[in-house]
């Protein structure tokens, strides 16, 4: 398209100026060049302080300004909106009657300030509907002659092009026909959205008639909100030309969610003014198949790593069974194995060739082992034992495999899984219990003979301890019936001795006294000598009766400290007693308590030869158990005669020439009556530093 020469401001006379206009409108080929010279000439030439030339696309269509001067944009846009031809509108009103029509300042379309009105002149071909107007606000209601001559001249060029051009008459139906065909939906918007033009596929989307559904309006309220939006962010963009995106719409008809690619290009409008052209793309099917497609790869993601995860699983598991497993194709290969099997049936460069040689020979066991497997026909499993090599040490390996296959859906043959255990320590395990079989029935046969040999000498034992039992019986019989025998003549000879030491048969010469005194004394510890003798059979026979009774101990010590007296004048020593407090009543063998003490308090007499002898007594009441004890401050005994002294028989100088005499039975006679008393006789001692003997008896025995 060619653009006008600007008009020349140089002509003088209205003549020229006619001419040169006439010249300009002959070399313009479009309709907008035709208004745009036609508008700039009437505002030199007329004046006016306003001028527009509005068209047509159509008859009966829409007024659109193609050229203006003189007013805002405010102004301009108000003329581009302007009404349709076939409405009440004053200027549809004017094309219709095609004559000039002016418009006071009151009615005006739009007010100029300081113009007399608005002139609005038809244009177009003589005895032809005008295909436009020409506005021009003058200062009062004549039409300048300049005016009238530009409708006359100008008005059969324009419509000529008008006409002429796509949108021109005829023209506009065509290219109506040609973008109604278009299946995708086309639009011209301005560059906020606002719908200029569009195809029927678009109305369908984007256009509600007034006796619409509810439902419908609603859809294409909802459509044009964000078709609007998505063209006003596009025509933001920071990018001029063609751009894509997609937006989302609702099919009106049957409420279905669609998915549309705009394409949209911004072009300049008749008018001048930038517009943009949408060309909607129903890419639904495309975008669904997008998304099945996505969730397909996705699930196939999914599928991916749940199987790589089973893959590990699977090795952790072989890994952690301490048999060697192998997984094989239905060729025989080997697919998968786990470290034990590795260490069977591969080797490293490392291993050298012997390594190498036990892992062929492993190969070639295991290869027959399976063909036998295949060979079975329908048979799902094979057992079989073999002798692999192991690669390190070359030693055997014996093995129980089991095979079993691996079926498909169809039955078909997939793989073999083969499992080996290690027959070696369950074979050296059997061979170790037959040696303990052996060994076992060894030992019995030795233990057979021992418990003979060890039950022969327990007869023998018991056959001793029954001739030991008699034969101390017979010495305790022997003992007692000798004391008896012994005790009576000398009681005999201890009362006539006592009778003539008395003056019975006359005074005695000091002489006869002293040998009749030596008699008393000798016989007296001979009797006692006797005594014990006697009192040791009869406990040992069991013939030691108790006699218990109710005493005190303090009387009991008073009457053994009476009977010890003439003793302890001679010894010269401390003697003293020590009575507890709060010592009760005791029921027990008083005769036999007294012997105990008297022995221990004789004994302590004997061996401290300066010093003191303490005699105490107390009882101790959460055991109520009471002690009486005797200590000195003598010769003491070493601790190795310590328990030894409590034998029958026993001192600590057992020797012919001792210092001390004795029998050696009266600590033993001790121990057993304390025994007898449900007590007990305990020692300390001291070498150099005295002993403390001390009788431990209970209130009441417990033997009646």
């Amino acid at each position: 398209m060619a653009s006008p020469a600007p008009l020349s401001t140089a002509h003088a006379t209205s003549a020229d100026a006619r001419l040169a206009l006439a010249e300009q409108l002959l070399t313009c080929d479009a309709a907008q060049d035709c208004a745009r010279a036609v508008v700039e000439w009437l505002v030199v030439h007329a004046p006016a302080p306003a001028v527009a030339c509005l068209t047509r696309d159509e008859p009966g269509g829409r007024l659109g300004c193609l050229a203006s001067a003189g007013l805002s944009e405010a102004q301009h846009v108000a003329l581009t909106e302007g009404p349709d031809a076939d409405t009440e509108h004053p200027l549809a009103e004017v094309l219709t009657q095609a004559v000039p029509c002016f418009f006071p300042p009151e009615r005006a379309l739009i007010p100029i300030p300081g113009t007399g009105g608005l002139f609005a002149v038809p244009l177009g071909r003589e005895g032809a509907s005008p295909v436009g107007l020409l506005l021009i606000w003058v200062n009062g209601p004549t039409l300048p002659s300049e005016v009238a001559w530009v409708a006359a001249h100008a008005g059969p060029y324009l419509a000529k092009q008008v006409t002429s051009g796509p949108l021109g008459l005829g023209g506009g139906a065509l290219f109506r026909h040609i973008i109604d065909a278009v299946t995708d939906p086309v639009l011209l918007t301005d560059l906020d959205g606002r719908l200029r033009l569009a195809n029927a596929r678009a109305e369908s989307l984007l256009v509600a008639s007034p006796d619409a559904s509810d439902g419908r309006k609603r859809a294409v309220h909802l459509n044009q909100r964000v078709f609007t939006t998505a063209v006003a962010s596009t025509a933001r963009g920071p990018v001029p030309g063609v751009s894509w995106r997609e937006i989302p719409l609702v099919d009106p008809s049957e409420g279905l969610d669609l998915l549309f690619e705009l394409v949209g290009t911004r072009v300049y409008a008749p008018d001048g003014r930038e517009a943009m052209v949408s060309v909607l793309r129903n890419v639904t099917d495309l975008g669904r198949a997008t998304q099945a497609l996505g969730e397909s790869y996705r699930r196939l993601r999914a599928t991916e790593r749940e199987a790589r995860s089973e893959r590990h699983r699977l090795d952790r598991v072989l890994d952690s069974v301490a048999d060697p497993i192998i997984l094989s194709s239905p060729s025989g290969g080997a697919v998968m194995m786990n470290e034990p099997a590795e260490k069977l049936f591969t080797s490293s460069t490392e291993g050298g060739r012997a390594a190498q040689r036990r892992v062929r020979s492993n190969d070639a066991v295991f290869s027959s082992f399976l063909a036998n497997l295949l060979d079975t026909g329908g048979g799902p499993r094979w057992r079989a034992q073999l002798n692999l090599v192991d690669p390190t040490s070359g030693g055997t390996r014996p093995m129980e495999a089991v095979a079993t296959k691996v079926l498909g859906d169809g039955g078909e043959l997939t793989g073999i899984v083969t499992l080996f255990q290690d027959r070696g320590e369950a074979m050296e395990k059997a061979r170790l219990l037959e040696r303990l079989k052996e060994v076992s029935t060894l030992l019995e046969a030795r233990v057979q003979v021992a418990t003979a040999e060890l039950a022969e000498q327990n007869e023998k034992l018991r056959r001793q301890a029954i001739q030991l039992e008699q034969a101390s019986a017979a010495k305790s019989q022997f003992l007692a019936n000798m004391s008896h025998e012994f005790r009576t003549p000398l009681n005999a000879i201890l009362g006539y001795t006592n009778m003539l030491l008395q003056g019975v048969s006359g005074e005695l010469t000091p002489i006869q006294r002293r040998n009749l005194t030596r008699i008393d004394s000798n016989g007296r510890h001979l009797l006692e000598v006797i005594n014990e003798i006697l009192d040791i059979t009869r406990i040992e026979a069991g013939r030691m009766p108790l006699h218990l009774s109710d005493f005190g101990i303090p009387e009991l010590l008073q009457e053994v400290m009476a009977e010890m007296d003439p003793i302890i004048v001679r010894s010269k020593l401390a003697v003293s007693t020590h009575l507890g407090a709060k010592l009760p009543q005791v029921h027990s063998d008083r005769q036999k308590m007294k012997q105990v003490v008297l022995n221990l308090l004789s004994n302590a007499l004997k061996f401290t030869h300066e010093g003191s002898v303490r005699v105490s007594a107390e009882c101790a009441t959460p055991s109520s158990l009471l002690t009486i004890s005797v200590t000195d401050t003598g010769i003491g005994i070493d601790p190795a005669y310590q328990e030894k002294i409590f034998e029958d028989f026993q001192q600590v100088d057992s020797s012919p020439t001792r210092a001390y005499g004795g029998t050696g039975l009266g600590l033993s006679i001790c121990r057993r009556l304390a025994d007898m008393l449900g007590g007990r006789v305990t020692l300390q001692s001291i070498p150099g530093q005295g002993s403390t003997f001390t009788l431990h008896f209970p209130r009441r025995p417990r033997r009646t």
